[in-house]
């Protein structure tokens, strides 16, 4: 077994190499850039490396820079993780001609993987069911359109050397065609080196399910069940879970077949992912094989009870596979979230900067540490728990070089109905301030009818958010209980300021038991609900709440200052978070519980009186301006001063967490100034076009 071993990369997957490590007593060597000097897999490992600059290009995808650290430290393995090297062929070659060992498969089988157009043709070749289409690289964007309309639409472009929902357009005409192949290249360029592209047929109302394979170097090749992949995003997957609600028993061994079958065709040692496409009928197309560790492996640790990263050092060192198909178990059900640094309600724009509070929920299963069998006939307490993979820490930076992951969120259950009230309970406790993250957005999803059902495919996102996300589309089951928590939290704040020594005579804070709730929108546009606040006792942190005709008996030990707000309602446990003083407002209280946020002011009566009549002083009109949406790169102003253009027309292009996010007209007008220039890196808001 290795002694030491260097994980070239950075963020969660790097912490989460670095665990199993530590427990099998292997020693890590980090790496990072010049963004990550304090991140936390530098913190984590026992020793760290610096590589470069903050761009990957400059760092993370330096190869020379890695080895040349594995030989400095002594590194006898390097675990890519996924993303960067990890399925770069070359790159697992010149580390085997240096004597170090790569924890995955040879450079040979990602090759013949990696490349999206031979994996089909070997795909064919093992009798592995391949969805039609032209899988030779595409040379112009008129022959991709060519190919499009032979094929008939719709179809899915896609670069050879993709991954990640990055070098993929889907094009229902010919002009999506055209402009679809000329972005896949141009991402395809920027994020892998290879910007060859293919077409094929894109299948209407698919499910997106992957298949988990273990081989070793002696032959043996096992899968390990399904995971269902279907919610996601601009092909970028949201919510994973294992196993899939959708398909059967004779399809899951069918699929695991030839998953396995597709391997050995390549001669796979270590863990990878073969990926297909299934239709409503259960019918199923070969996708891509990926040769690395997946982002949503935790879900397949929680039902199978395996460490893949534990198993991946393993088969690296030359050990057999420890299982048998046989000896597969299938336990429960796991769902994984991913938590991404992203606004849902501005169209999903990356949001990065300081964490100013990071706090998970508490963990009760760990990653390197699979939760334990349990008994025949258990019950959910049997199972593991909550489970939190994270790269960064309170106070930490999430920079605009990389993706936008802040952590992954899983849970296991001995259902999925259980797994699904687990998550939503976990995702009211994890707290994040100082950037946006897309926490509302999972609320919502794990809330639709027909999620809960198990009925979607990988147009649900697409269909039930086609305008984006709004706070309307998640509305709260009961929303006076927002109201009642906001004057519960406030007479606990007004109890403290009654106790406060030194108040002059007479003068002294009473808290009298009739208050307003004043709801809050964005639109200066205010509600007034009476609230009754009565029965408090201080000791237990008890009190009463009548508002809209119901009372609501709540009890927490709640503390002031805290964010995250866990007591009872009615004998009911709850957990929630509350902020004060939000945005420029001191006595505003925010509450946010499963997805629905509420800002509110909770004021005596006469209070109340006096506020109505405040003016409201309406934020500066900005509508002549075309603003950044988001921190980034300004890679393209793609409009002159004094030029017209049309609503819909292309005005600039901004990079940020490796991709190209391109702005449009909202109206037609006429071009006044460019306040930004090409290669100028943008915050927030910030004006790139004047209109005249």
């Amino acid at each position: 077994m290795f002694d030491k071993i260097l994980i070239a990369n950075r963020g969660e997957i790097a912490c989460r190499v670095i665990k199993t490590a530590r427990r099998m007593g292997i020693k890590t060597v980090a790496v990072y850039s010049d963004a990550d000097r304090d991140a936390r897999h530098v913190e984590l490992a026992d020793e760290a490396v610096h590589i470069g600059a903050a761009p990957s290009r400059e760092s993370y995808l330096q190869a020379d820079r890695i080895i040349a650290a594995c030989k400095a430290t002594g590194a006898q393995a390097v675990h890519p993780g996924y993303g960067f090297l990890s399925e770069n062929d070359g790159f697992a070659r010149r580390v085997e001609e240096e004597g170090i060992v790569f924890i995955g498969p040879k450079h040979y089988s990602i090759a013949a993987m990696g490349d999206k157009i031979a994996s089909k043709k070997l795909a064919q070749e093992a009798r592995v069911n391949v969805i039609p289409g032209y899988n030779d690289a595409i040379e112009t964007a008129e022959h991709a359109v060519e190919i499009a309309r032979g094929i008939g639409y719709p179809v899915m472009i896609k670069a050879s050397a993709g991954g990640g929902g990055k070098g993929l357009r889907v094009a229902f005409n010919d002009r999506e065609a055209f402009d679809g192949y000329t972005s896949c290249r141009n991402e395809a360029r920027n994020s892998f080196g290879d910007d060859r592209v293919f077409v094929e047929k894109y299948v209407e109302e698919p499910r997106h399910i992957e298949i988990q394979v273990l081989g070793d170097s002696h032959g043996n090749v096992v899968y390990l069940n399904e995971r269902e992949c279907s919610i996601q995003r601009r092909h970028q997957k949201v919510i994973e879970e294992a196993p899939s609600p959708f398909i059967s028993d004779a399809t899951r061994k069918a699929m695991g077949e030839q998953a396995v079958a597709l391997a050995k065709a390549v001669k796979y040692q270590s863990a990878g992912t073969v990926e297909f496409v299934v239709g409503k009928d259960q019918s199923f197309y070969f996708l891509e094989m990926n040769t690395r560790l997946q982002v949503e492996h935790p879900v397949t640790e929680c039902i199978t009870g395996l460490d893949l990263v534990e198993l991946m050092i393993r088969v690296a060192a030359g050990e057999q596979l420890p299982i048998t198909q046989a000896d597969v178990r299938r336990d429960g059900w796991a769902i994984e979230c991913r938590i991404n640094a992203e606004d849902p309600f501005r169209n999903f724009l990356p949001s990065t900067g300081r964490l100013v509070r990071f706090q998970p929920p508490q963990e009760t299963m760990w990653a390197g540490e699979p939760p334990p069998r349990p008994s025949p006939g258990g019950g959910g307490s049997e199972f593991g728990g909550v489970r939190v993979d994270t790269g960064v820490q309170d106070g930490g930076e999430i920079p605009m070089y990389y993706d936008s992951m802040i952590a992954k969120l899983i849970v296991h259950a001995a259902t999925r109905h259980e797994a699904i009230a687990k998550m939503r309970e976990a995702l009211n406790g994890f707290v994040i301030r100082g950037i946006s993250s897309n926490i509302p957005f999972q609320a919502a999803l794990l809330a639709h009818p027909r999620f809960v059902a198990g009925d979607f495919n990988t147009g649900f996102i697409g269909e039930h958010y086609a305008h984006g996300f709004r706070a309307e589309d998640v509305p709260h089951e009961d929303p006076n209980f927002l109201a009642a928590l906001a004057a519960y939290v406030n007479r606990r704040i007004l109890q403290r300021a009654a106790g406060i020594s030194g108040q002059m005579p007479g003068h002294e804070v009473e808290v009298g038991e009739e208050f307003v709730v004043v709801l809050l929108d964005a639109g200066g546009r205010h509600r007034r609900v009476p609230a009754r606040v009565h029965d408090f006792q201080a000791t237990s942190g008890s009190s009463a709440v009548t508002i809209g005709g119901r009372r609501y008996d709540i009890c927490s030990n709640w503390h002031l200052g805290g964010y995250r707000i866990r007591g009872t309602v009615n004998g009911q446990p709850f957990t929630a978070q509350v902020e004060r003083g939000v945005g420029k407002n001191p006595l505003a209280i925010r509450v946010a519980h499963n997805g629905s946020r509420l800002d509110a002011m909770v004021l005596g009566p006469r209070a109340a009186e006096l506020h109505a009549l405040m003016p409201y002083k309406a934020p500066p009109d900005m509508s002549r301006f075309l603003l950044s949406p988001m921190p980034g790169l300004l890679v393209d102003v793609a409009v002159q001063p004094g030029q017209k253009v049309q609503a819909g027309e292309r005005l600039a292009v901004i990079e940020a967490m490796k991709m190209e996010n391109v702005l449009f007209a909202a109206a037609d007008g006429v071009v006044g100034k460019v306040l930004a220039g090409k290669g100028e890196s943008l915050t927030v808001d910030q004006p790139i076009i004047e209109f005249a």
